[in-house]
């Protein structure tokens, strides 16, 4: 049974029920997004101890040495033709480790704020209302799952050159639907057309596999477009989703075209990835990672945002919406673009990770906030029908959602106070062999002992038990240095 307000519109204001008065709901409401901000307050101040390992060895000797667009031509010219992964990657590493501590805040914030403008551009466009401080509240708390949920926290949300590659380009493919979402005049259809096709090749050179869920996205929008767009808007929609797909298939078509993609493919073996054992191989890596992420208890918090969302929204005329069949179908053809996207990230990714595909986490999340986009819809579902079916289930609903959400960012918090101890030891060690590094360099040493400093899974020279040259010499490059020896195997001060 539908719930009305009998006050006017302008003067009607959505709360949190069960409190204490208008007042204190609407203050309350609006001090909702501090706990997941803190969170991320928190995760920002810990960034201070974030040092170079994995490929900023490489990335921040190259920019010193080679400058901006240098570090751009090699990704284009020998790396793996991502032209706009280059450009942010030179705009951190240009900073040197300073920069690397400054990404993860900054990208936060960036993130934050795209996710934040997203769920409002859809709330307005929808017509919707919802209690202040609510949108923001789960722009937040969704980010911190996306981010901190993560197996592997420090990769998903510390390196920058993963979060570059695979933290921010879903995100940022959200975001460029705004344009679209908020399109009225045909001067601003015209301008989210353009968005479409211009973030669409800027998406194709900076992830492949954000790319390769973006197009699983607009297929079946396409083609279910007469059963999910009202009548007036179905051509400017299909006009969007074509303008986009071609954007990315331009981006994807410069990146394939590159000599730094020929050469990535050529040295993975890249030909043999629609083999028969590759594709099998990849399968039973996807179903692994599918497992994985289902177990994941903590992804229930994105389930918590859409049961409070689903439960305070309410239509202009203060009753409660009912979703038509659209829903079902959104829910059907994201899941089935979920698990095909699913699939095809992991066989582009399996020649160069192999069986660690399984494992690799920092892969899945192109396709992982999709899954958390579902997970929010469906919570959005269930809070919906429980406070339709059960005039008196708002409040518990309401509550109970907000207490989910808590209880998981306590344990986001939890888990990265111990991701911060590790941090800070990493960085006393690091920092004490940076000194020694430098002076000994100072001296006119040119070979000298590195002691690998693992974290979380990161590649360190010699840290895997081998002597391979990667990322070694890159180390030897950034402090001057002709080699750079096992420190855990040669003690003393170095050789001259």
């Amino acid at each position: 049974m539908e719930q009305t307000d009998t006050e006017t519109p302008e003067r009607r204001t959505v709360a949190i029920p069960g409190l204490a008065s208008p007042l204190r709901a609407r203050t309350d409401s609006a001090l909702l997004p501090l706990i997941p901000l803190a969170l991320f307050v928190g995760a920002a101040w810990s960034a201070r101890w974030v040092r170079p390992s994995g490929d900023e060895w490489c990335f921040l000797p190259f920019v010193r040495d080679h400058g901006f667009l240098g570090m751009v031509n090699r990704f284009y010219s020998a790396d793996n033709g991502r032209i706009a992964n280059g450009v942010l990657v030179s705009a951190y590493a240009r900073f040197g480790v300073a920069g690397q501590q400054w990404y993860a805040g900054i990208s936060a914030v960036v993130m934050l704020l795209l996710l934040w403008a997203w769920a409002a551009a859809l709330r307005r466009r929808s017509g919707w209302r919802v209690p202040r401080g609510v949108p923001l509240f789960s722009a937040a708390t969704l980010l911190a799952v996306f981010c901190f949920a993560s197996t592997n926290t420090y990769k998903t949300f510390f390196w920058p050159a993963s979060s570059v590659s695979h933290t921010l380009p879903p995100v940022l493919a959200a975001a460029a639907t705004i344009p679209a979402v908020l399109a009225t005049s045909r001067q601003g259809k015209a301008f989210a057309i353009a968005v479409a096709c211009a973030s669409g090749a800027v998406m194709g050179t900076l992830s492949e596999e954000t790319s390769v869920v973006v197009l699983t996205l607009l297929v079946p929008a396409l083609l279910l477009g007469r059963r999910l767009f009202a009548a007036g808007r179905l051509a400017f929609a299909r006009m969007w989703c074509a303008a986009a797909a071609a954007g990315i298939l331009t981006g994807t078509a410069v990146l394939l075209t590159s000599t730094g993609s020929r050469n990535r493919r050529k040295l993975q073996h890249a030909d043999g990835m629609f083999s028969r054992e590759s594709l099998y191989a990849s399968g039973r890596g996807y179903a692994h990672v599918v497992h994985t992420v289902l177990t994941n208890y903590q992804y229930i918090g994105a389930v918590g945002v859409g049961l409070l969302i689903g439960a305070l929204v309410r239509r202009p005329d203060g009753g409660i919406p009912r979703p038509d069949r659209r829903a079902t179908l959104l829910m059907g053809a994201g899941t089935g673009a979920l698990l095909l996207s699913g699939y095809a990230c992991t066989v582009i990714a399996y020649p160069a990770f192999g069986s660690t595909v399984a494992s690799a986490n920092r892969l899945w999340n192109d396709y992982l906030f999709l899954l958390l986009l579902l997970l929010v819809a469906a919570g959005g579902l269930l809070g919906n029908l429980a406070v339709r079916r059960f005039r008196r289930g708002i409040k518990p609903v309401a509550l109970g959602a907000v207490s989910i959400c808590v209880c998981v960012t306590a344990l986001l918090a939890l888990s990265l106070h111990d991701l911060d101890s590790d941090m800070r030891a990493r960085a006393t060690a690091w920092d004490n062999q940076d000194r020694q590094l430098r002076e000994q360099t100072a001296a006119g040493a040119t070979v000298l002992p590195y002691k690998p400093l693992v974290i979380s899974k990161m590649t360190e020279p010699f840290g895997g038990g081998g002597n391979g040259p990667w990322p070694a010499s890159c180390v030897a490059q950034y402090y001057h240095l002709k080699k750079v020896t096992d420190g855990t195997e040669h003690r003393g001060t170095g050789a001259a």
